[in-house]
């Protein structure tokens, strides 16, 4: 198997990280009988990290369906190299490092790890475009 489809098989598994510690962290803030309800009244904001996490859990939902399409895209058009590699690597070491950034709250340096995952997406893209 190519380092790109390992790289994107745990990009799944940490995806799935990011979706479990957010509904772990608000179903402590807003309880367990909301957790299994409809959902159907409005509920209070979450506040501190487990908002914090939500986001995070959001955004990286907003970038993977991008990167797997591209990963995918690459491996499939036989178009694999030493810059995809270089690319899925950024990507996944960059979305691991920015969970717990963003759960701390270091806004600047949140956001330089999520242009290091931005950079990744983009190597990759490049060898399909």
């Amino acid at each position: 198997m190519t380092i790109e489809l390992t790289m994107l098989g745990w990009s799944v598994a940490l995806g799935l990280v990011y979706v479990l510690l957010a509904a772990t962290l608000g179903t402590a803030q807003r309880g367990i009988l909301w957790n299994v309800g409809n959902r159907d009244d409005q509920t209070k904001p979450l506040t501190g990290a487990a908002a914090r996490a939500t986001r995070a859990s959001r955004n990286f939902l907003e970038t993977f369906a991008f990167f797997a399409v591209a990963v995918l895209a690459v491996v499939m058009a036989q178009r694999t190299s030493a810059h995809t590699a270089l690319g899925v690597q950024l990507y996944f070491w960059a979305r691991v490092a920015y969970l717990p950034i963003y759960l701390v709250g270091i806004p600047y340096l949140r956001t330089a790890v999520w242009a290091v995952s931005l950079c990744g997406l983009l190597l990759v893209l490049g060898a399909v475009l």
